[in-house]
């Protein structure tokens, strides 16, 4: 039996529509806390992968901490359709580190 992990992406429509086109589950969400209580919901569903923009990440520090610790989910913070303000790029670097002792990126 093949069991799959289901992966989500939450972000701002005009960010997430295309994922479902490659079977993605999308998540759209305008306010902050509609983000936040998305990204707790897809935990509790155990999505293994989920992708945030950058754009919502910002604002939603602490959530996102609070997974840091645990396997399951993976938040990766992805860029928008406006532009990449770097957040996920740093993110890995800093994860990479940890990981291995020194920034190899």
């Amino acid at each position: 039996m093949i069991y799959m992990h289901k992966i989500g992406v939450v972000g701002d429509k005009d960010s997430v529509l295309a994922f479902k086109a490659i079977g993605i589950d999308v998540f759209p969400v305008v306010e902050i806390e509609e983000a936040r209580k998305a990204i707790d919901k897809l935990a509790r569903e155990k999505y293994a992968v989920i992708f945030v923009t950058e754009q919502l990440a910002q604002h939603l520090e602490e959530t996102i901490e609070r997974y840091t610790r645990e396997m399951l989910p993976s938040i990766i913070l992805i860029p928008s359709n406006q532009g990449s303000l770097n957040i996920g790029k740093k993110r890995i670097s800093d994860n990479v580190e940890k990981a291995v002792g020194v920034n190899i990126l």
